[in-house]
């Protein structure tokens, strides 16, 4: 495959290709492709969710005063799976990333976690291929340029914090979390949970961790403002 487009986009020629396609490679499409000479992109992704998570971490540090809390609420509105995902998007990366003929036809969620992913792999790659100051170029141009729109719609706010704070004001009480169903492999499952005040179902969300699925939870009770 021809990565010069991609590279062209976010301005880093690799010196080892290979570390690129690696970082593009997902494990279903390992699983139809035995001979395929390559590892699959999670050993990359794991590196790469690190070296983002510091960097990131750094540059909240070293810019806003805010105390650690809301620093954490604004490092989790920069590396969050949909954010990542339209980030990839954005630079083109699912025209590179190799799938198995299942998941290619998958458009939902499962989807924007598979993006998510190629990104932090991808760091990962740059990273081990151009060393710190180019992943922080790369993380400055296409991750942190996203905060000034973050802190203008106060999209690093937490929605269950909100929620419990109306509830607690409200009724006294605090709304509690369970999970409705949950389906899929083990590798990429999608919760569905609701958030009730007692017994009574205030909201529902869904996503690929319970965590993803209480704040959309969390977000559809505030929308409806039912309690």
């Amino acid at each position: 495959m021809d990565y010069s487009k991609l590279e062209n986009k976010i301005n880093i020629n690799f010196k080892n290709r290979d570390l690129l396609q690696i970082a593009l490679t997902h494990r279903s499409y390992l699983n139809e492709n035995r001979s395929y000479a390559l590892p699959h992109n999670e050993r990359l992704e794991f590196l790469g969710d690190a070296v983002l998570e510091v960097i990131t971490t750094e540059y909240l540090y070293r810019n806003f005063e805010n105390p650690e809390g809301e620093l954490t609420n604004l490092r989790s509105s920069l590396v969050n799976y949909r954010l990542l995902s339209e980030i990839a998007r954005e630079i083109g990366l699912e025209d590179f990333i190799l799938l198995s003929r299942g998941e290619t036809k998958d458009t939902g969620r499962a989807r924007q976690v598979i993006l998510a992913n190629a990104i932090e792999a991808l760091i990962g790659a740059i990273y081990l291929d151009q060393g710190l100051d180019k992943v922080k170029d790369f993380i400055d141009a296409f991750i942190l340029v996203k905060l000034p729109a973050i802190l203008k719609e106060q999209a690093y706010l937490d929605p269950k914090s909100s929620l419990q704070e109306i509830v607690q004001e409200k009724m006294s009480i605090t709304p509690n979390y369970k999970v409705i169903s949950e389906s899929g492999p083990d590798h990429a499952k999608t919760f569905v949970v609701g958030v009730y005040i007692d017994d009574r179902l205030i909201g529902q969300g869904t996503g690929p961790s319970k965590q993803d699925a209480e704040v959309e939870a969390a977000k559809n009770a505030l929308s409806k403002q039912d309690y």
